[in-house]
């Protein structure tokens, strides 16, 4: 392993359980890390095996992103 899978991998195992369609995201991403620890078709590839794997690594945070109140009204119970 890598150090760019292994990376990977601490990071997706930082977030806990995995649900949906995140184990599907994971393994994309430690396949991508591999390739790019492997050289990419000698380097040729690396450009877009990074882009790839920045893609599949913002997807699989986004669905864990807190969701947020652009209302302005999450206050109203709390005393000035």
């Amino acid at each position: 392993m890598g150090p760019v899978e292994k990376a990977v991998r601490d990071d997706v195992a930082d977030l806990g359980d995995l649900v949906g369609v995140e184990p599907s995201l994971s393994e994309m991403a430690y396949r991508l890390a591999r390739e790019i620890d492997g050289g990419g078709d000698d380097g040729k590839l690396l450009p877009q095996l990074n882009r790839e794997l920045r893609q599949t690594l913002a997807q699989l945070l986004a669905a864990r992103a807190p969701e947020e109140d652009d209302d302005d009204l999450g206050d109203l119970a709390a005393p000035e």
